[in-house]
């Protein structure tokens, strides 16, 4: 949708089919009535924002505590986690957890 303004009260015109057939572009104030006299398309593109997959980003796990959780795939005893709002308020936190052990560091999510 275009939106075109009045020149001399600055009111939003609205689009008002002519006596022609056509469409003009009229002011409900004033007495401006602007023909369309070319096709009028808008095109716009949205691009979507990258999501960080801060779960797998090595910075995430730089400075986070180590628990007692063993790992689902080497059976490590100690793992480092993470808490991470990944939905709305009232829901609980996830933990995210990686393993310890130089050589697995397996990320799972509880």
């Amino acid at each position: 949708m275009v939106l075109q303004f009045c020149p001399l009260c600055k009111n939003l015109l609205n689009l008002q089919e002519g006596h022609d057939g056509l469409y003009d572009f009229v002011c409900t104030i004033c007495p401006v009535r602007i023909p369309i006299t070319k096709t009028i398309r808008v095109r716009t593109y949205f691009t979507l924002k990258k999501e960080d997959d801060i779960y797998t980003e090595d910075e995430a796990w730089k400075y986070v505590s180590t628990t007692q959780e063993p790992c689902p795939k080497c059976w490590h005893p100690q793992a480092f986690y993470l808490q991470v709002q990944t939905r709305s308020a009232d829901e609980p936190m996830t933990i995210f957890y990686r393993c310890c052990k130089s050589g697995c560091h397996h990320t799972w999510k509880d």
